[in-house]
Order: C-alpha cells, then structure tokens, then sequence
C-alpha cells in the first residue's frame, strides 16, 4: 500500500468516526428534549349540579355552598414530577368513602411513581368496593342497588383511570365519537344484530329480575391519553335518562369551557324533563 492510499484510508475512519460520534450526541439530545414534562398536557375541568326538586331548582357550581344531591369531588395531587387528578360524581351515600379510601391507599400510602400507576386501576376499583360495603352494612340491600357513582384519576395527563357504577356513567369523546368504559363501541342510531338479540333476551322473566343488579355493576378501566382524545363526561342518571352518549358529545363538543359545557348538558337535561338527579363534570384535555 503507497502512502498516499494508507492518508486516504486513514481519513476515511476519521470522518466514519467524527459521524459515529455527531450522531450519539443528537440522540442524546433528542432523548433529553423529549422528556414529557406535566404542564405539557393542560387539564381543565367544571362541574353543575342542579337540586333533585324540579320546581324553581337551584344549580350548584365550585362557586356555590355544599352539594345536596350528588357528591362531586375535584381533587389535584402532586406526587414527585407527576400531577394527579381524581374527579367524580357519586351518590352522597358512597362519595365520601371513595375519596377517603384513594387518600389513604394511594395518595398518602408512599408509594413511588411507579407503583401508584400500577396501582390506580385497582385501588379504584377496591376504593368502590369498600365504600359499597360500608354502606349496606347500615342501609337494606335493595336501597343500595341505586348507588351509583362515575369517576376519573387522571394521571400525569398521560393516561385515564375511569370507573362508573349504577346509573351513573363515564363517557370519553374521542374524536368526536362518544366511547363508555370497557365498552369501547359507539353508540349508532341503528344498532348491531347482537344489540338487537340482548334487547330481546332482557325482556324474558330471567333477564328482567337481573335487571336491578346488572346495573349496579362496577366497571373499572384505564386508557392512554392521546391527541384524539379531547373530554370525559362523568354524570348521574338524570342526564342519561333522557340523552343517549354520543347526544351528549354532540352537544357540548364545541364548547370549549368545560364549565360552560357542564351547565349545557345539566340544562338541556332540565329542559327534557329528567326525573332523576342531576350532576355534571367535565374533563377537557387542550
């Protein structure tokens, strides 16, 4: 090999390594700029809770005196880098107990970061289950078939922990397309054969004395956060008994104040003549 062949191949693995090392470096960056950060994913939310007496009914927001009809909690944690929030509508009865329960089993139990989101779907789930018990130790077991209660931990703004129990239900829009908890199917205005074949095995002897308790089921699931995903509507009955899901994204989608939207869903129910109590909360990812 002459010497200027043995310059060129020495130059050659120069620039290879000069590029080797340029290219460690931006990734290095890149993951450093990358990290996602809390205040990434702004969360808003507002909450409208009209009095169960229909004549001259009294709307409850943050700003007014102590809630009657439905418990509504709003509750923001810090734990390390992360931000917690846990939102719910509950019946009176089981609402309390919730929240003391998530406060002693998750928020104050110091676990790190990693074991509270490992946690969240179950301590959820086992926060409904204590509560529901403590009430029926004092009340009779057909009064408690109408407790119900929907609620959200909403984590970091990365991921949703949603749980819904009697009447009360969760609701995500997505997209614009109404989504309820572990049943990720939109609601269409001309329903799926296997719709029509439940519809038709809930009105036999059997299917109907099940009815009561099919309903008072807790269902508990969680889901990722991402661009698509836009609000969640916790409410009780008396907004479900007169609007299907999908009615009710329609209806406040455009509304960009989650308060504002909150108090034109409790109205519209008022105005459709709901018999049931009524309790609003939204949750609006920007």
């Amino acid at each position: 090999m002459g010497f200027k062949d043995f310059q060129l191949k020495m130059a050659k693995k120069l620039r290879l390594k000069k590029l080797i090392g340029k290219e460690g470096g931006n990734k290095k960056k890149g993951s450093e700029n990358g990290k996602r950060l809390p205040w990434m994913m702004p969360i808003t939310h507002g909450y409208y809770v009209a009095e169960e007496n229909r004549d001259g009914a009294r709307p409850q927001t943050p700003q007014s005196n102590k809630v009657e009809c439905d418990k509504v909690v709003v509750q923001r944690e810090q734990i390390e880098e992360q931000e917690w929030w846990f939102c719910g509508v509950f019946d009176t009865r089981i609402g309390g107990g919730v929240t003391k329960y998530l406060q002693a089993h998750l928020f104050d139990n110091n676990l790190n970061e990693s074991q509270m989101k490992k946690k969240s779907k179950e301590t959820l789930k086992k926060a409904h289950v204590h509560a529901k018990a403590k009430v029926r130790e004092t009340e009779k077991l057909e009064s408690t078939w109408k407790m119900g209660s929907a609620s959200a931990l909403v984590i970091n703004g990365e991921r949703l922990v949603l749980a819904d129990m009697g009447e009360y239900k969760a609701v995500v829009c997505r997209d614009g397309e109404a989504f309820e908890i572990n049943r990720r199917q939109q609601q269409t205005t001309k329903p799926h054969w296997s719709h029509k074949l439940f519809s038709a095995a809930k009105r036999s002897p059997k299917a109907g004395a099940d009815k009561r308790s099919k309903r008072s089921e807790l269902v508990v699931g969680s889901e990722r956060i991402d661009r698509d995903t836009e609000f969640v509507i916790l409410a009780s009955p008396g907004v479900w008994e007169v609007m299907k899901q999908q009615e009710a994204v329609n209806l406040i989608r455009h509304l960009e104040d989650p308060q504002e939207a909150a108090e034109c869903l409790a109205k519209e129910a008022i105005n459709r003549m709901s018999k049931s109590n009524i309790s609003c909360l939204i949750i609006r990812f920007e």
